[in-house]
């Protein structure tokens, strides 16, 4: 099975899906690690990504995916995965459960402010709300972000319903 913690820039997914992986004995694997250098500095720069900048990520995250999947192993997936489209790329042919942070504009702008040495800033934001497509209750385990990490495992923990190691 497979995990994909997704939300915008800032909401949690990192923090929340490495607790997640721990906590269950699972795999992480942060979906920034598969962006080119180029799609970094964009997004270090404040610009938005494009549909053709995001396809070879996701299909690279895709194919690791598999790759773990293949092997037998659980892998919780920190990835903003923010259109249906892009989640349906991520999904295809493999177990996912999809877990969404959600929350405010405010709060992650504020969240955002007070993170340093992250290549995704409050200048990307915007955009990643407008891109947003949030997934319905019936496809995904939707956390309000307000909570504290450790809160928001456990709510996840005790909503997917798989043992913990």
């Amino acid at each position: 099975m497979i995990l994909l913690v997704m939300g915008v820039t800032g909401s949690g997914k990192s923090t929340a899906g490495r607790l997640l992986a721990e906590r269950l004995g699972w795999g992480f694997l942060e979906a920034d690690d598969f962006h080119s250098a180029a799609n970094k500095e964009k997004m270090h720069r404040g610009v938005p990504l494009s549909e053709a900048d995001r396809l070879p990520w996701l299909n690279a995250i895709h194919a690791e995916l598999l790759t773990q999947a293949a092997g037998g192993k659980h892998v919780v997936l920190a990835c903003s995965a923010l259109r249906e489209s892009y989640r349906e790329i991520l999904m295809a042919s493999l177990d996912v459960r999809i877990v969404y942070l959600r929350g405010s504009r405010e709060l992650i702008g504020e969240r955002l402010r007070q993170r340093h040495g992250h290549f995704a800033g409050e200048a990307i934001l915007d955009d990643q709300f407008a891109v947003l497509e949030e997934p319905i209750a019936a496809e995904a385990i939707i956390v309000d972000i307000r909570e504290s990490p450790e809160e928001i495992v456990d709510e996840v923990l005790r909503r997917i319903k798989v043992a913990v190691r």
